[in-house]
Formats: structure tokens, sequence, C-alpha cells
């Protein structure tokens, strides 16, 4: 059932709740419905590619695209000028049935559109809605750009949900003392604490959450359901409770070699014009992005350890870098941290982090050689005032590998 459907039913039922809050207005469900009936989308060969910055704008624009069965795909500047240069005329076969297309997060490089099928995220809200306890009286805040696929589908489900989506269209806790619910990435967790007394959840996606975080926020009354997925593979695990990681509902996984592997009704079908990635598959229906896991048995704990794509080579052991930056955050004064490999003629790459936050070389040495075994120990050490970060609000792991020699060493 198309999104833009589950709005034209809310209107019906409640025709004044607020359905969108945007930077310039609020709209009503009513108002909503008529703006996405009245408009007029076209078929094309590839998906309605929609680039205008105002949020409201976009989503109704999407909406009307989705109730048309066309897919809709939001861009920003970067994003249009990929679509560019990858032809987005050369269509998945998706296409013409309806779908739903959205950008990956460029932590590790270039963001892909992974295209998907309009149930492979709509039979979904059903489990989220009882994960998250997000039903059609709360507000919902989604302080993120629509154009990546976290902060979209956020949207979707708010609206497939019949709740108030509070959208500023970019990083923003504006009207967080309206919201009773938000969806953040890990390192933003920090940022609603103390919570206003409204604020009831947190959905927290997009890497792993540091469990010291968690307490803090259930220790100042808010509820936390984490979460593990990709673009590519929708909702892989999900911890409601602080237990761990255990499969999403009609999720099933496997380990293998060390990757993790993933089976069911939520995959991507690929990516727009059949660009390369990391998405693979098999004969059986099982996919993956790569990324690692220690070893897992149905129905236990997932414990991610990074993406496969990020491990640094050096001196003949792999490092994975989430592990090690996973020991320098717990470290005080550290606001966040990001781990590289730079290029080494005799090793092929050694250990690098750059860290967000006043803290001294020592105290990070100090962490390294009690937590971390020799070969994950970074040989150097940078500062950053502030790490670049991808739209969605990660750690830009690319750009910094690119650029470190830009940043302060720390002596």
């Amino acid at each position: 059932m198309a999104v833009a459907a589950h709005v034209l039913e809310h209107a019906a039922r409640s025709p004044g709740r607020v359905a969108l809050v945007g930077p310039e207005e609020e709209v009503t469900y009513a108002e909503l419905a008529e703006r996405v009936k009245a408009r007029d989308v076209r078929a094309a060969a590839g998906p309605a590619v929609i680039s205008v910055k105002d949020p409201v704008a976009a989503l109704t624009q999407a909406l009307a695209a989705d109730l048309a069965g066309i897919t809709p795909l939001v861009c920003d500047d970067r994003a249009a000028r990929l679509l560019d240069s990858t032809s987005p005329s050369v269509s998945l076969g998706l296409l013409a049935e309806g779908g739903w297309a959205c950008f990956t997060s460029g932590s590790t490089g270039r963001p892909r559109a992974v295209v998907r099928s309009r149930a492979s995220w709509t039979d979904s809200f059903r489990h989220l809605d009882r994960l998250s306890g997000i039903g059609p009286g709360d507000v919902v805040l989604i302080p993120g750009p629509l154009v990546t696929s976290l902060y979209a589908f956020a949207a979707a489900h708010a609206l497939g949900t019949g709740a108030t989506a509070i959208v500023p269209g970019r990083w923003s806790l504006e009207h967080l003392d309206r919201a009773t619910a938000v969806h953040l990435v890990p390192h933003q967790l920090p940022a609603v604490l103390p919570k206003p007394a409204s604020l009831r959840v947190a959905v927290v996606g997009g890497a792993a959450l540091d469990p010291a975080a968690r307490d803090r926020a259930t220790r100042a009354g808010l509820r936390v359901l984490s979460y593990y997925g990709a673009s590519e593979l929708s909702f892989v695990a999900a911890d409601p409770d602080g237990t761990g990681l255990r499969a999403f509902p009609e999720v099933e996984i496997e380990v293998r070699a060390g990757e993790v592997w993933v089976r069911s009704p939520w995959l991507a079908d690929g990516y727009l014009a059949c660009a390369s990635g990391p998405l693979r598959r098999d004969a059986a229906g099982w996919a993956t992005v790569g990324d690692l896991a220690e070893p897992y048995r149905p129905g236990g704990v997932l414990r991610v350890r990074g993406r496969g794509d990020g491990a640094i080579q050096t001196g003949g052991a792999t490092v994975v870098p989430e592990d090690v930056e996973a020991v320098l955050r717990r470290v005080p004064g550290v606001a966040d941290a990001v781990v590289v490999g730079a290029p080494h003629p005799d090793l092929g790459a050694v250990v690098c982090a750059v860290v967000e936050g006043p803290v001294r070389r020592a105290a990070l040495e100090a962490a390294a050689r009690e937590g971390l075994d020799r070969v994950q120990r970074p040989r150097r050490w940078y500062a950053a005032e502030s790490l670049p970060r991808t739209p969605s609000g990660k750690p830009a792991r690319a750009r910094i590998a690119e650029t470190l020699t830009g940043f302060r060493r720390l002596a």
C-alpha cells in the first residue's frame, strides 16, 4: 500500500490533525491530502527526481509521485550532481511499478541511490510501531535531511502511521519541546538530554550506540530503541531495552566468515542506474553489504563490529575501526572519534585516530593500552574541533581519510 494512500485515509479520519511541521508552515492531513491529489505527476522512464529545498514541498511531491505509482527520489545539490553523472534514466524494472528511492549516507564514500519496493518499507511500519510505541497521537521530530534513507524512512513512517512529523530538513532540534519521539544517529543522542517533558522515545540508528549513552538517556527518563541496518538491507536487528541487538521481525541472519548476511522482506532491489556498490546477493535470496560481526546463533544477540569495506589492513592484520573507536569514545572529553588507515610502504597502512573534543594524547594512549591489542592501537593521533559529517550526521569517514593531514597532530 502506498504511503500516500495511508495519508488519504488519515485525512478522511482526522482531517484537522497536523501532518507536517516545516520551517515555514504547518500542514494538516486534510491540506496535505489535497495538495498531493492536486499535483500532476507524469510517468517517466526513471524516478521522479525531487530537488526542492523546502521539506514540506519535497514530501508533498514525493507523496504525489507515490500516489501515481512513480518512484520518488529526494535530492540535494550534491545528490543531483551524482545523478547527472550516473544517468538516472537508466532504470531498474521496479521503477515502472512504483517504489521508493533514497541515498545511502555516504559515510564511507560516494552516496548511491538505493531503489526498493513500496512494501519493503511500508510493510515494516507495523513492526516499528510495536517496537517504538509510535502511533497516531505522537509528534515525531526528524532532525535531518530527507535526502538520506534514515530520515526519509522516518518521515514516511510517521505519515504512514498518522503521526505529526516535524521536518526541519536539516540537523535542528527546533520544536523538540513539542516532540514525543525523535529519530537520531548515535552522536546526536546527548543533544536531546536533559529531555523535555513531552519526549518519550528516541529511535537511534546509523551506527553502533555506546551503552553508556543509552544508560544516560534511560536515567533521564528517555526510552531508547536502537537498531542496526543499512540502506540496502533496511532493518536487520533492533534493541528496544538495552539487552542487545536481536533480529528485526521477519528477518533471518547468518554470519558467514565474519560477514553479516540477511534474508528478509525488507531488502532493497538494487542501485539506481545499476551503479556498483557493496550490496551482494546469493541464489537463495540472502544479501550482504560486507558488515562484520562476531559469530551468531539464531535468536541470539547480534554483535556487529563494523563495515568490512572500512577495515584497515596493517602488517598482515585486520583492524576494524569501530572496535578502536568504541574504546576511544569512552575517554573523558572525547565527543567522537574516527579511525582510518593511512598508506604505509611496509605495513600497507597504519592506524590513525581523529578525535573530536578537548582531550590529551596521553589519556588516549592510556585507554588504547588498556583496551586494545597492540596492532589496534593508533600510531598517529589527530584533533578536530568538529568532525566532517554526512548529511545524515554520521562522520564522513572517506573524507576524513582523504584529508587526514589537514587535521592538527596531537603531540
